[in-house]
């Protein structure tokens, strides 16, 4: 709870780009507003596609992965997990559920904290859902095996006591009014990550408190627009803040602003991509147009589930069309067959 002690967090003095950063996400947040009471239909389908990446990418950061469609069964409920990865993936989804349907109802506690957790693993037999029983360390591997240590989290001993002041700290701070909000929630997943209370699921747990809390604060972007995958889409990025920031966080002697940079980016890339898929299904323009649109958006070979992703309210059928409409006028050509094809412009 480094970041939060009166002699850290008084002290913070923000550049001119990180309150620049806070500003624009201020302005994002009234189009989410606006566009959330016009286009209901636009916003439910992103909302769809949110929660297959969410639970995909997350996961994948950690090196959890399943095949892109049996992803989407699990979180559709429409197949029972099979294996380890499965399993993991179906507990995240049960978590995602809960904070889309009940963030309102849900406070922050070490209870909640400790039932995500064992969520997170309830179809599997880890234990979970308690704080780690012995101390841990975040370490790189490097190609040849070796382990390099880049940051030792606080004792198993002290753990508790360490989460409850933090959200002690974090609550008060939310109910004096006495900081933004958008200050404090990035604040608490850093030193979350940096206590790293659990043996394994910490960062999964972080990213699904992230959610949890900009939801309750009015900034509903992780609904409609997958932050994980954007994170994990830019995870050297997410890797290298981190381990800026952490040092000397221990004697409150650590750096926030890289962190900060890059949670207000991640944050700001999700608000783009939302006011420019909402725009998308606002326009005039057919479905056929907005595939054709997309397609001339990537600059490497791209795949149809790509362009699920970015048109989430057109079919797989609908895209296939088109596609095959493309290369027929010979404007793009497949360089593969089946799940592994891939589509690129010619010319």
């Amino acid at each position: 709870m480094k970041s939060f002690e009166d002699k850290y967090i008084k002290k913070l003095r923000f550049p001119v780009g990180i309150l620049s950063n806070l500003r624009a996400i201020g302005e994002y947040k009234g189009k989410e507003d606006l566009f959330s009471k016009q286009s209901s239909g636009a916003l439910e389908k992103l909302l769809e596609s949110a929660i297959v990446q969410s639970a995909e990418s997350s996961n994948r950061i950690e090196g959890i992965t399943a095949p892109h469609n049996r992803v989407k069964m699990l979180v559709k409920n429409k197949v029972l997990p099979k294996g380890r990865s499965e399993q993991e993936i179906a507990g995240y989804r049960d978590v995602l559920n809960l904070i889309h349907q009940s963030h309102k109802d849900i406070p922050l506690s070490e209870n909640v904290i400790l039932q995500f957790h064992s969520m997170l693993y309830r179809y599997t037999d880890i234990r979970s859902g308690f704080w780690k029983k012995m101390n841990n360390e975040i370490v790189d591997i490097k190609s040849d095996g070796t382990k390099v240590l880049r940051f030792k989290p606080v004792d198993a001993i002290t753990t508790p006591e360490h989460i409850k002041g933090l959200i002690s700290r974090f609550n008060d701070h939310l109910k004096n009014e006495d900081i933004d909000p958008l200050v404090l929630i990035p604040l608490f997943v850093f030193d979350f990550l940096c206590v790293h209370p659990f043996n394994d699921g910490n960062g999964r747990v972080a990213r699904l408190l992230t959610l949890l809390l900009l939801y309750q604060a009015g900034y509903k972007i992780g609904k409609f627009i997958s932050l994980e995958r954007i994170i994990e889409e830019s995870k050297e990025s997410y890797y290298d803040a981190l381990i800026a920031s952490s040092k000397g966080w221990h004697g409150g002697k650590h750096d926030i602003f890289p962190w900060l940079e890059y949670f207000y980016g991640i944050v700001i890339a999700a608000y783009k991509e939302f006011v420019a898929r909402v725009g998308t299904f606002k326009g005039k323009g057919s479905k056929t147009e907005q595939i054709k649109a997309q397609v001339e958006k990537f600059v490497r070979p791209f795949s149809i589930a790509d362009i699920e992703n970015a048109c989430p309210n057109i079919t797989r059928d609908m895209i296939r069309n088109v596609l095959h409409q493309l290369r027929d006028e010979k404007k793009i050509k497949s360089t593969g067959i089946g799940r592994s094809a891939r589509w690129k412009k010619i010319g």
